[in-house]
């Protein structure tokens, strides 16, 4: 089957792109044609990461980055502006999963690391990229997140409380933003055979679970032009897009 170049002659920037949901996300979005802003702080995993690229024919920009470096994420925004003038799409999906744990045990610079991670970090990416999403014919972001924002279940406070903060963002940001040309949305993955799952479930058969290549197109799909949809969730779990 064809793969589809709706993503041709695009610039997508992409989270996370070292491993797991993120590169499979960014080599989705290389297929498609797009070039890729692949943003991490795993250097090898980014050059892994470009090789694959090439090999689709398509091109990347690395960036070694901590996204806790909220003046680094603004110079990124500035670069982007200064090499194409606009963002297409933004694929907000870096993420930690922090310790599983009661929440009076919890250290507090294990709190303050996955809230700079998950939510203030998505909060400088938003401040960073607005403007270049606007500046595109098609702006279009999405955003990771969890249903744990909304289980919330014992142990999972410090992860759960990050995911409901940038759920509880992200419908804040698509409401101001509805008469423009930005699309915002949010992303569930669900169960993935990732890093992340393996720590938070280590007696668990990765083999049961979906690959991030498998879930990766729809995620993709989200920061294609045709996709018109805004302050919308879709839940791989369920298959359904639902309003935030």
């Amino acid at each position: 089957m064809a793969v589809s170049q709706d993503l041709a002659g695009k610039v997508i920037l992409v989270t996370g792109a070292s491993r797991g949901i993120g590169y499979a996300a960014a080599l989705e979005a290389a297929r498609r044609s797009a070039h890729v802003v692949a943003v991490a702080r795993s250097v090898g995993g980014l050059e892994e990461l470009d090789d694959e690229i090439q090999d689709l024919g398509s091109s990347a920009t690395l960036v070694p980055l901590d996204l806790r470096d909220g003046d680094a994420i603004d110079r990124l925004g500035a670069a982007i502006f200064e090499r194409w003038g606009s963002l297409d799409g933004l694929i907000a999906n870096a993420a930690q999963l922090g310790v599983l744990s009661p929440l009076p045990h919890v250290k507090p610079e294990d709190f303050d690391k996955v809230m700079a991670v998950n939510l203030t970090a998505n909060y400088r990416l938003i401040r960073s990229a607005d403007l270049l999403l606007r500046q595109a014919e098609a702006g279009r972001a999405v955003f990771v997140s969890s249903s744990s924002a909304k289980s919330a279940r014992p142990f999972w406070g410090l992860y759960a409380a990050s995911k409901a903060a940038v759920d509880a963002m992200v419908k804040s940001y698509a409401t101001e933003i509805e008469q423009s040309r930005v699309k915002v949305n949010l992303f569930y993955p669900g169960a993935v055979r990732t890093a992340i799952r393996a720590k938070a479930m280590p007696g668990e058969d990765p083999d049961i679970l979906p690959k991030p290549a498998d879930i990766a197109p729809k995620l993709v799909d989200m920061v294609s032009p045709s996709f018109k949809d805004s302050g919308k969730l879709y839940d791989t779990s369920t298959g359904t897009l639902s309003d935030l």
